[in-house]
């Protein structure tokens, strides 16, 4: 995994994998998902970072259980 924050265009970049990106798509204003050729997500970019994180130049890395308490995604028809 790589991230990478661009401070000249405030974008955060954060890479789960190493290989091509064949699309992107905007999911939310300021969200990009970027995706391989067989469609499987292998990036996201968050646009005007430093309004949307705590801080782009810091990163903390914690080893455990995940959230799970999370409200479920809403299902759109």
């Amino acid at each position: 995994m790589k991230v990478v924050y661009d401070p000249d265009k405030d974008i955060l970049q954060i890479s789960l994998v190493t290989t091509v990106v064949e699309e992107t798509t905007q999911i939310a204003p300021g969200l990009v998902l970027d995706y391989d050729a067989d469609g499987q997500v292998i990036g996201l970019e968050i646009r005007k970072a430093s309004t949307k994180v705590d801080s782009p130049y810091a990163i903390s890395f914690d080893v455990g259980k995940a959230n799970l308490n999370k409200p479920l995604p809403s299902v759109k028809e």
